[in-house]
């Protein structure tokens, strides 16, 4: 029987990345996400994705899309974003709410809903999409650090009690990725800031290189669990240590 992959925020991105590498790796892919005009067009360009409406911010819609599976064998909480790079001193509480709602509470809305399915499957996987954020801190990021930071904790913390379970619990913690509406929606919308993220770094990391990585995870064997792979670009040595070319 062919496996089902779901995978969260996959209207762009990441996600969209990963549900067309789990669509070529023979899975039923689930890309779930708000943009249901995204998501129609990426089902009609790759056999094997199903488009499902889905906001991980509302108990309701998460409830709603759980019922619609009739098996779940690969969950991909990939839904989350960064909002604003000011100081904790000049923190918006809406952004670190947004954050929180939607990294953190998004995740736990999707895996409650999901998990019993993932246990059934006898062979489930549950991939956390974090950050290198979610271990390390620095000077305006503060408040996606934080939600990161939360999500590695809810990752450690379920392959404790899951522990037993036929459920593999994999962290992808990427650095440096260039993608479409990352680094845009956290300047707001402001184009050249965003741009300026990526100025002058050699080839930083791609969406489909994040999808390559959270596919090699999900298609070990049953009893191989990758904890946590970081991933980086080779021209960032750490979260603060990026070549650049001038």
């Amino acid at each position: 029987m062919t496996k089902t992959a779901v995978v969260t925020g996959a209207s762009s991105g990441i996600g969209e990345a990963t549900a067309r590498r789990l669509a070529a790796e023979g899975y039923d892919v689930v890309a779930a996400a708000r943009r249901r005009d995204r998501l129609d067009k990426l089902a009609a360009e790759v056999p094997g994705i199903r488009p499902f409406t889905l906001d991980v911010t509302s108990d309701e819609s998460v409830a709603e899309f759980a019922g619609s599976l009739e098996r779940c064998d690969v969950l991909v909480n990939n839904a989350g974003g960064a909002v604003g790079l000011e100081t904790v001193a000049e923190g918006l509480v809406d952004d670190w709410q947004r954050m929180y709602e939607v990294n953190v509470l998004g995740s736990l809305r999707m895996t409650k809903a999901l998990l019993p399915k993932l246990i059934e499957s006898g062979d489930g996987v549950l991939v956390m999409l974090t950050s290198t954020a979610g271990f390390i801190s620095y000077e305006g990021g503060g408040g996606y650090s934080a939600a990161k930071h939360g999500q590695t904790a809810m990752t450690e913390t379920l392959r404790l009690e899951l522990c037993g379970e036929p459920v593999r619990v994999v962290e992808i913690a990427p650095g440096m990725v260039r993608t479409e509406e990352f680094a845009l929606t956290r300047f707001r919308g402001d184009t050249e800031r965003a741009e300026k993220v990526y100025a002058g770094v050699p080839n930083p990391l791609t969406a489909d290189d994040v999808a390559d990585a959270i596919a090699w995870c999900v298609t070990r064997p049953a009893h191989v669990n990758v904890d946590r792979l970081v991933i980086r670009p080779r021209a960032q040595a750490a979260q603060h240590k990026v070549h650049r070319i001038s």
